[in-house]
């Protein structure tokens, strides 16, 4: 099909009963990013169903790598989620997206904040030496109802720090914190009254949060998007737009379902 790349799943692996990760043989052609999304998709009735999905691998990774929700009815996901290694899948050849680091202005710290398999782009992100060389401070949150939806744990607080290449630089920069509603955990509560109240700045032992030093990126539920955006607004923080650099971005063109 014309625009898009005809690839092989190579693994998948299932989180839990809402969540699956999968991952695809690559296009030695194909670049982008860390941060960018693509339409990924299968055949349906002779015409490719697509949906907006945030790239998860970094852009110098082999294969590439996607975090998927599982919804019985929908159209996509209801049948994406029964791919299995050695089927085919469909990608599009045009990476874009506004969750890269180049929107940003120069800052200290660097504030990922994301919910459910808005973890995606994050992950390209964290994967990125030139994240460390940039800022003092990485710090991940990853907002989730049930600790069974912290996916990625291992990575982040294992396999990272041990990487041959820059595991120094995320044993010292990047500082992960999760929260979880739902569930008995160590860090209870929405993300976003966690920022509103300090706590967040407080627990991982950084300063209040100030125009100077920090920067956001967000990705998440519409509702999380719309509460975040309303905080930095309040403290005087502007997001990036239309080509000029900002204190925050996220993602406009499309948010988790």
């Amino acid at each position: 099909m014309m625009g898009f790349m005809t690839e092989k799943v190579t693994s998948v692996k299932h989180w839990n009963d809402t969540l699956f990760s999968f991952k695809t043989s690559r296009d030695p052609s194909f670049r982008f990013k860390n941060g960018h999304f693509i339409m990924i998709g299968l055949p349906h009735e002779g015409k490719p169903l697509m949906r907006a999905y945030s790239i998860a691998s970094a852009n110098y990774e082999e294969e590439l790598e996607f975090f998927s929700i599982k919804v019985p009815d929908g159209p996509l996901t209801s049948k994406l989620q029964k791919i299995k290694e050695g089927d085919e899948i469909l990608l599009s050849r045009k990476p874009t997206g506004t969750l890269i680091l180049d929107n940003l202005l120069p800052g200290k710290n660097l504030y990922l904040i994301s919910t459910g398999t808005g973890l995606a782009p994050f992950m390209s992100i964290i994967r990125d030496p030139e994240t460390y060389a940039a800022y003092d401070n990485v710090i991940l949150t990853h907002g989730t109802r049930f600790v069974s939806e912290l996916a990625y744990q291992d990575e982040i607080l294992n396999d990272l720090p041990n990487n041959e290449y820059f595991g120094d630089e995320v044993k010292e920069k990047l500082i992960y914190y999760p929260t979880v509603t739902r569930d008995e955990f160590k860090t209870q509560g929405r993300i976003t009254d966690a920022m509103r109240n300090g706590k967040l700045a407080s627990d991982i032992g950084l300063p209040p949060l100030d125009l100077e030093n920090d920067r956001f990126m967000i990705c998440g539920s519409p509702s999380m998007l719309k509460e975040t955006c309303e905080i930095l607004d309040e403290m005087g923080f502007e997001e990036a737009k239309q080509g000029s650099l900002g204190h925050y971005v996220i993602e406009r063109a499309f948010v988790e379902s």
